[in-house]
Parts: structure tokens; sequence; C-alpha cells
């Protein structure tokens, strides 16, 4: 008689000590817990041994991976379901180590590994990064990290983002299309650095060039981008060509810390510093200032986490940096700012975009999942799965602001001439110009 499932139900809650809020299916068919929720499907009993073996969000990620779990119903419903019992609780092994001093628990957990079959776990799914994370953020490992997580395919870039291939949080000003909504977020940086005919503008971390096609083409600049990303560079070279904008806009594959023919104008980066890492924060900030002649405007757009109390216990989503983003490090927006301010910026305006970048998320979900088939075609249906998961993850932390994301916009003031310390900003700004 099958009967995995009620089994499953009643050792997951004590080992909880809460009730399930969604329905589950086991690998036997039989079904358990609240009727009209979404429902957990287990496929595969080693998805028990993979939550056993790393409890929380990595062996919750690993079986999901695999597609030994699997969600019917609403994607948003269930994670959310499963963020109370186990993001909220603690995502590693703390939380269960401390309850395992209940017996009741250790009785449950005995149950769970009698269920899920041999005790060894099974390997990691192959998308997993397998290598000591230290979090060097030296060139070659930055290159790496960045290879891994865009160098996947443009046209699988192009089935998640649509045809802005703009990969950071769109801006949502009015009710329109996705690209709708991307090009007004472009259009807002541009007004916020007040680029003008003429000028140089050098946008790190360019992805597939929509930033500086956009600045070239509207307002006139000359523009550098630079990635790290071969896939990248060729994609947006392409598109520089196909707009014949190549004498006003140049892609180099390029570390930021190797740029050396400014002053520029204005230095955009939108979405890339979460790559830079805590202990090169201060290298970044320093080498985008000298970038800049005085006068010239930083734009700074980054994902930013709550502060801790105690910072020191601050660790690396693990799932993410095993999965998405390899060495991926992220800030509270206060230590943003003073990094910034501490290379000689003057910071200007901070603006939150929190509730839009989960909006953006949405929509990409819904991009992947609408051309679901093409996208496993293109990656393998591991891929394809770790971006639904993490992208619906995401919007799920935005909406319930777990973490957010900010325009930073700071000025290299002039600190000599007649011109000292002058911002070059109106004195209550509107549409960011001078």
């Amino acid at each position: 008689m099958a009967d995995a499932a009620p089994r499953l139900k009643g050792l997951l809650e004590q080992v909880l000590a809460a009730p399930l809020p969604i329905r589950i299916r086991a690998w036997d068919g039989s079904e358990a817990g609240p009727p009209g929720t979404p429902v957990l499907v287990v496929r595969d009993r080693r998805a028990l041994r993979r939550l056993l073996w790393k409890p929380g969000e990595l062996g919750l990620a690993r079986a999901w991976v695999a597609g030994e779990l699997e969600v019917e119903g609403d994607l948003y419903t269930a994670l959310t379901s499963l963020a109370g019992l186990l993001w909220e609780r603690g995502e590693d092994a703390r939380t269960l180590a401390q309850a395992l001093r209940d017996p009741q628990v250790r009785a449950a957990v005995a149950g769970l590994l009698r269920l899920a079959g041999p005790a060894l776990p099974p390997p990691p799914p192959g998308e997993e990064i397998r290598r000591p994370r230290r979090h060097l953020h030296t060139k070659h490992s930055d290159r790496r990290a960045i290879s891994h997580h865009y160098d996947v395919g443009n046209d699988f870039y192009e089935i998640v983002l649509g045809p802005s291939m703009v990969y950071s949080c769109a801006y949502w000003e009015q009710a329109g299309t996705l690209e709708d909504a991307q090009r007004d977020k472009l259009e807002l940086i541009c007004r916020k650095l007040d680029l003008r005919p003429g000028q140089r503008l050098l946008d790190v971390g360019c992805g597939w060039g929509s930033m500086v096609l956009h600045a070239a083409r509207e307002h006139g600049v000359s523009a550098v981008g630079i990635t790290l990303s071969q896939e990248q560079a060729a994609y947006a070279r392409k598109r520089v060509a196909d707009a014949g904008l190549t004498d006003r806009v140049e892609i180099r594959v390029q570390d930021y810390r190797d740029v050396r023919d400014g002053p520029y104008d204005a230095v955009s980066s939108i979405g890339m510093a979460e790559h830079v890492g805590a202990e090169r924060y201060r290298e970044y900030a320093a080498d985008l200032y000298a970038l800049l002649k005085p006068g010239g405007r930083l734009l700074n757009h980054q994902i930013a986490r709550r502060p801790q109390r105690d910072e020191t216990a601050y660790h690396v989503n693990e799932f993410i940096d095993a999965y998405v983003f390899p060495d991926g490090e992220l800030a509270p927006v206060g230590t943003t700012v003073t990094q910034l301010e501490r290379a000689g910026f003057e910071v200007r305006d901070v603006e939150s975009l929190r509730e839009h970048y989960a909006l953006t998320l949405r929509r990409w979900v819904a991009n992947l999942e609408a051309d679901w088939d093409r996208a496993v075609r293109l990656t393998g249906p591991g891929r394809a799965r770790v971006w639904q998961l993490y992208m619906a993850a995401s919007a799920l932390s935005f909406e319930h602001n777990r973490i957010g994301v900010n325009q930073v916009l700071a000025v290299r003031t002039p600190d000599t001439g007649p011109a000292r310390g002058s911002s070059g900003l109106p004195l209550r700004p509107r549409d960011w110009t001078g």
C-alpha cells in the first residue's frame, strides 16, 4: 500500500515543529497535506538524501536541479511557504543541529534516513561548480566566474531577457512591456549622468551592449563598454555594427582594473558591482574615481542585502554561489555609499528600485516558462531549472525586503580651480540635467 507521503509529511513536521503548508506527493504516488495548495512532488527519494546531507536551501536546490523535486501549481506560493520553513529558520545545518538535541527530532531524522534509502548522498548535479570558494576575486577567478554565469549561450538569454537584452532591474514608470521598462531604465541612467553629445562614457560590465547603444544613439556620446564574457562581447559588437555605430561605440573584453584610457565624462556600472567582492570594493571605487574627469558622474546600480547585527556572520548564499553567481557578494547600501565616499566621491542621490526588480524577475520567469522546451534544448534541463528557481526565489526576496537594489549617483567634484567643490547638479534635481 502506497504510504510514503503521509510518513514523509509526519516526519518533516516533527523535524520542523510546524505543519506543512503545502501538499506532498511522494515517489510512490501517495499524497498528503492540505488540499487546494501547490503540490511539492518528490519524484525520487534521493531528494531526501540531499536535504538530510545539506539541510536548507542548497539541499533543496540540488534536488530541484536534478529533477527530483517539482512543484505543481503556483511556484511563487510554494516557495513562499517553503521559505517560512527553511530560509527564515536558517538556511544551513545550524538550526537542525540545535533541533537534534530534542529526542523526538532525532527519532524523526532517523525515520527520514530510513525512508531515504542508502545513507550516502548522491553527487551534486552537473551544473554546480566544484572548486574551493575562497572569493579571492583575482582577475583569473573573476573571468572564470563571469564565464560560468554569462557564457551559457546568447540564445538562452534572448529567451529570458527578451529583445532588450538588458540583464538588470527595469524601471516600471508606467504600465507597459518589459522592453519599455528596460528602455526607461537606460534613459533614467542617461539623465542622471546628464549625457551630452561628444562626451565619453565608460560602461563597466556592459553585458550585451544595451546601455552603450542607447547612450550613443539617443544622447550622442562616444561609449566604451567592457565585459569579461567573450560571448557577450561578440554579441554586443554585432549589435553595434548592425546599428551603424562602430565609429562611436567600442566593446572590449577587459577587466575594470586594466582600463587606462581615462578620463571619461561619465561612468555607468549596472549590475556589475555585485561581482567585485568586499575585499576589492575599495579598489573598484578608487579605479572608477581615477577614470573620471573632475566634475564627472558615476551611476552605480547594485543589488544590496539587509545589514546584519553581526556583519562577521554574513555568508554568501550557497545555492547562488554554487549554481548562479560564483563569488558574488552583496553588501548593505550604506556600506557601498561609504566605500564610494572614501574613494573621494560625493554621493548625491540614492534611489531604491526594490519593487521594480521583483516585477522584472517575474517577467523573466514568464519568458523562460513560455519557451521552456527551447530553453531546455539550448542549455539542458538542469540549467533551465536553476534559472527558474533562482529568478522566482529572487523575485520573492525583493518583494519581502530580504534584498534590494539601488542606484547611487556620485560625482567627482573638482578639487582645484574656479569650479572647486561644484557638483554640477541643480539645487534640487528633477530631470538630473544641469
